[in-house]
């Protein structure tokens, strides 16, 4: 493994447990991925411009897009947060605003333990 996966409390898992089968294997499949290849390509995970080190998950399905935020903590653990359809070319300002309040809150409780 070159990068390890937390998901960080049930965020990333309510939102999986919402979708189909098809689209939960293509989230698996693309977790693999980014757990074992070094060059992760950018279709399947992006950094956010304009971001505080936010990541994107992307996963498509059908005409249907999916998306889940990440970031990094301590090099190569990747932390899974909040995830959602989208629906419009645009990333929702409201999902970064919601990436980036989970993150802070991430690190305040590592912080405060």
């Amino acid at each position: 493994m070159l990068r390890n996966l937390y998901y960080y409390k049930n965020y990333y898992l309510d939102f999986f447990n919402t979708l189909d089968n098809e689209v939960k294997r293509k989230f698996n499949w693309t977790l693999k991925l980014i757990s074992t290849i070094d060059r992760v390509p950018v279709k399947y995970f992006r950094h956010i411009e304009d971001s505080t080190g936010l990541y994107e998950i992307r996963v498509e399905s059908g005409s249907n897009i999916y998306r889940v935020f990440s970031f990094f903590d301590k090099g190569q653990l990747v932390i899974l947060i909040n995830g959602f359809q989208k629906k419009s070319q645009k990333t929702p300002i409201k999902e970064i605003e919601k990436a980036e309040k989970l993150k802070k809150q991430y690190f305040d409780e590592k912080t405060n333990k």
